[in-house]
């Protein structure tokens, strides 16, 4: 059971990372630095991006209860 919540938190934590860099830069930030800020924003999200923002919560939310089992796990093994 360890084994499994390890792998799946090293396959949530791959998934972040991909989907937090494909996000669209809003300003202000690391993105305007390097150029990031030059795009002109159209004015709402996209149906793209609002998915992606789902996905992405939702991964999050995996993310978050694989640590707290991974957690849990390890305290009553020990």
């Amino acid at each position: 059971m360890i084994l499994l919540f390890s792998i799946l938190l090293v396959l949530s934590s791959a998934m972040m990372i991909v989907l937090v860099l494909m996000h669209k830069g809003r300003g202000g930030g690391l993105s305007d630095m390097f150029g990031g800020g030059i795009s002109s924003s159209l004015g709402g999200s996209s149906v793209a991006e609002r998915n992606l923002d789902r996905i992405t919560v939702g991964i999050a939310a995996i993310w978050v209860v694989s640590i707290f089992a991974l957690g849990l796990l390890l305290k009553v093994s020990n």
